[in-house]
């Protein structure tokens, strides 16, 4: 089983934390993470290439010069491909690019990428991100104290708003949530930033909260024939 330590912000470890093999320590299929990142890929793409074929330029459609006589090559219409401001032959259409990708392949291929960041040495741990205002000098100093350079994920457990201000601004960083998580992130980054709770969220460790109980309601004895005692009482 591997592990990783877990730094203070201050990039002080402060403990060791061990990593599921089922997670981070599966078989690396690079052919797998090439097709769910080309099909990943492929999805952005908006899909609206055209060209104009023969049939569709605002050119003239009569022949430019009789057939015979003129010495010249005998041409048809000046809308044919080889004219200047001719039209385009097989040229693209709109056309839907997405490749279909099943959610077995995009989890495997999740679990190959994080395997691949832990043997490569890109993932590091830290105890919690925390800013009590948005600040980018803040973030900085935090890269700075972890010797973090190039391009850097972090991953947080959820939404966490002065933190994602204090990166903004910072080109080389991107924030990433623990269940958003894709191959080309983990693949394209040279360090992979993890909190500690955004690292439970994802291998699914995190203790869950206690259910809250409602106090059960005591009965009162009833006297003969089904009674309440203080009703006849009164």
């Amino acid at each position: 089983m591997a592990s990783v330590d877990v730094r203070s912000v201050a990039g002080k470890v402060v403990r060791t934390r061990q990593l599921p093999d089922d997670v981070f320590g599966v078989p690396v299929n690079v052919p797998l993470m090439h097709q769910v990142v080309a099909a990943g890929a492929a999805a952005v793409r908006s899909g609206t290439h055209s060209v104009k074929t023969r049939g569709e330029v605002s050119v003239g459609g009569r022949k430019p010069w009789r057939q015979k006589g003129t010495g010249r090559a005998r041409q048809g219409s000046i809308r044919a491909p080889q004219w200047t401001g001719g039209g385009v032959v097989h040229g693209p259409v709109p056309r839907d690019h997405s490749v279909r990708v099943n959610k077995k392949m995009r989890a495997s291929s999740l679990r190959s990428a994080l395997t691949d960041t832990v043997q490569s040495g890109k993932l590091l741990v830290v105890e919690d991100l925390t800013f009590d205002a948005p600040r980018t000098k803040d973030a900085i100093a935090l890269l700075s104290a972890l010797e973090l350079d190039g391009h850097v994920l972090v991953v947080l457990p959820e939404p966490q708003r002065e933190t994602e201000l204090s990166f903004r601004n910072l080109g080389n960083v991107k924030i990433d949530y623990a269940g958003n998580l894709g191959t080309y992130d983990l693949l394209y980054a040279d360090h992979v930033l993890f909190t500690l709770s955004a690292l439970d969220r994802l291998t699914g460790e995190s203790s869950p909260a206690e259910p809250v109980v409602a106090p059960r309601r005591t009965r009162k004895a009833k006297g003969p024939g089904g009674t309440d005692p203080e009703e006849g009482a009164s």
